[in-house]
């Protein structure tokens, strides 16, 4: 049973960024009120996959006392929709009024404008800034062609915008993150755009604000991916991992030992990796972190054996055999 909510977030994804503003507008605080999990993009861990199969981000799981629109997750609900999480936070606490509620005079019109600007954000202005910033993911786009779309869009809300300047909406919250993307994509031009004014003086009130510096660093928003305990771990020295790249398989069992020399290769579950790399790593440089999926090493006929560490008798993992590299989902620096 999930005891409190738990955010699957990534740092870059203005998607994710959206619910995370909207989260701590609310305040909620990570750590106390909700457990935040940073996914790797390229290793999505099964526990996302199975709260929600499209496996993109953000995905919030509620505990089973949770209200929400979402699906059921056995004794919990999930919400997968970016909007959906930040309607979600906001109906339970607006102190800033973002959603512009009804029982406030002169918000009808707000309100659909609001609603306006996010399907165009939403719709459109996406499918451009996608095909411009990512061209080489859809073949036959034009960049400069969706660029210049992009563009017609933003002059469009930059003539709306001066109706909701007075303060923030949830508008900005939802949009902002896309034109934060789409300036990154070529920052010279976006900046020397003509008829822009507003839209340009809105946007970098929001790279400077402390709200987007917030959800951009710890807590809501680490640097290196949550650690699912249902897969396994391994330290290697940085060369030795690269030289196995090249060879099609690692041998290394553990610093300075083969697998030869060792029987096996020694591994990690989440919660030992800190005190592994004091005693082995601590002094070594370039040392990388490799996630490994038990089931991978299944299928390839490796068996994984829970033995105790001498002295200790704590379990660890023992990989009985070389490590295919088909069964290492990601590899990057360790930080301890």
């Amino acid at each position: 049973m999930v005891e409190r909510p738990i955010l699957y977030s990534f740092r870059r994804c203005p998607y994710a960024i959206r619910a995370r503003l909207a989260l701590a507008a609310a305040g909620v605080q990570p750590g106390l009120d909700l457990e935040l999990r940073e996914v790797n993009l390229k290793a999505r861990p099964s526990e996302l996959l199975e709260a929600s199969a499209k496996g993109t981000v953000p995905v919030l799981v509620l505990p089973a006392d949770g209200t929400s629109a979402g699906q059921s997750h056995g004794a919990s609900s999930v919400i997968d929709q970016s909007l959906a999480v930040m309607r979600w936070a906001l109906e339970r606490h607006d102190p800033g009024d973002l959603l512009r509620r009804a029982d406030r005079p002169g918000h009808s019109a707000q309100r659909a404008l609001i609603e306006a600007l996010i399907a165009s954000n939403d719709g459109l202005f996406k499918h451009h800034l996608d095909r411009f910033k990512y061209a080489g993911r859809h073949p036959g786009a034009d960049p400069e062609e969706h660029r210049a779309a992009a563009l017609t869009i933003l002059r469009d809300w930059n003539a709306r915008l001066p109706q909701l300047v007075d303060r923030a909406s949830l508008a900005d919250l939802a949009l902002l993150p896309f034109v934060r993307q789409f300036r990154l994509a070529d920052p010279e031009r976006f900046d020397a755009a003509p008829g822009l004014t507003a839209v340009q003086a809105w946007l970098g009130r929001f790279l400077a604000s402390p709200e987007l510096s917030a959800v951009m660093t710890p807590p809501w928003a680490a640097r290196e991916a949550w650690r699912s305990p249902r897969w396994l771990y391994h330290l290697a020295l940085a060369p030795e991992w690269h030289a196995a790249r090249s060879e099609g398989i690692y041998r290394r069992s553990s610093r300075g030992l083969s697998l030869e020399e060792v029987g096996f290769i020694h591994a990690s579950h989440s919660h030992q990796l800190e005190a592994t790399h004091q005693r082995f790593y601590a002094d070594a440089p370039d040392v990388l972190l490799l996630t490994i999926d038990p089931g991978r090493l299944a299928a390839a006929g490796i068996a994984v054996e829970e033995e105790p560490a001498p002295g200790s008798g704590e379990l660890f993992p023992h990989i009985q055999g070389p490590l295919p590299l088909a069964a290492v989902l990601a590899w990057e620096p360790f930080r301890p």
